[in-house]
């Protein structure tokens, strides 16, 4: 568990130049995707858990890897199969021989950075265990509970184009997602500057790199985001897309009151990134489709169209 520590003053003049090293960090992993790396910010700053949906080998590892050194946390990896237990992910109590006691053995959730591969092959016993980790930041194990790490990160990955041996997220569960993304294929010229560096890299001995947030820095800036202005112009507009989404002909299921409050909550972290104090309705559209695809029903699936109609059918209102 990571330490109880004080936490540190943040300096706005220091941010830019901070967030700007770690999306150098983070572009560096995962080439040419500087839109995704700004979504995942946005959605660790938001204090939110990713869905990452796409094929396999396209780099999930590898930024999930990049974000926790760069952090300075602890990463632990789960391959999410049908035979994963519950206790495989949150721990389980072990008895003693020379104590006579039992002891707890703690499993990967405890730790800054999980990645869950491929979490629809869990089966829903197996998922509602990572529910509670993601929705409480806590596990409880023989009627104990157990906090988490207060910066714990969810990153989730699904392939939608394999569904044998799968068991599709509820919506109970896809709700605790702030948001969906998909990485798609880099470019050629991207690809081509990923061969070069895999070259130079095995020329060089391995190291990890250099965490950039001090300890305590992410929970105090994740507290600075959630405390950043949101008129109550803004917030009305929120209010009436949630109920435009609950009448929406084309959407099953709109937008809850949770999801309304995760919606703020990425908007303040995307007006953090862009270095401002405050929210505007330009933030709020900026986030729409992330957060949005993840809990909209529409057979599963949210096209883009469904979502600008969406959009289009608020007024926008004016800030003064």
């Amino acid at each position: 568990m990571s330490p109880v520590l004080e936490t540190p003053v943040i300096h706005s003049t220091s941010h830019s130049a901070l967030i700007e090293r770690l999306r150098e960090r983070l572009n560096a992993a995962l080439r040419g995707k500087a839109d995704v790396v700004q979504f995942v910010l946005t959605c660790l700053f938001a204090r939110g858990h990713l869905l990452l949906e796409d094929r396999p080998g396209l780099g999930k590892t590898t930024l999930a890897k990049a974000l926790a050194e760069s952090l300075g946390g602890r990463f632990a990896r789960v391959q999410c199969t049908p035979d994963l237990l519950p206790s495989d992910i949150t721990g389980f109590n072990i008895f003693n021989q020379k104590t006579h006691e039992f002891e707890f053995r703690t499993g990967p959730v405890f730790s800054e950075i999980l990645l869950a591969d491929e979490i629809n092959r869990a089966t829903p016993r197996t998922q509602s265990a990572l529910l509670e980790a993601m929705a409480e930041r806590q596990v409880t194990v023989d009627a104990t509970r157990y906090p988490l790490a207060e910066e714990f990160f969810v990153i989730a990955t699904q392939n939608p184009h394999e569904q044998h041996g799968t068991y599709p997220l509820p919506e109970a569960q896809l709700d605790r997602f702030a948001m969906k993304l998909s990485i798609g294929y880099p470019d050629r010229d991207d690809e081509r500057a990923m061969l070069t560096d895999a070259v130079q890299t095995a020329r060089q001995s391995s190291h990890q790199l250099q965490p950039l947030l001090q300890p305590g820095q992410l929970a105090a800036l994740q507290q600075h985001v959630a405390s950043l202005a949101v008129v109550p112009s803004v917030q009305d507009y929120l209010v009436r897309l949630a109920e435009s989404s609950r009448q929406h002909p084309e959407i099953a299921l709109g937008l809850s009151p949770r999801g309304l409050l995760t919606w703020q909550r990425l908007a303040q972290a995307w007006a953090f990134l862009d270095g401002r104090d405050f929210v505007t309705p330009s933030d709020v559209q900026d986030v729409a489709y992330p957060v949005l695809s993840v809990r909209l029903a529409i057979d599963r699936d949210v096209p883009r169209s469904v979502i600008a109609d969406l959009l289009a059918r608020v007024e926008v209102p004016v800030l003064a």
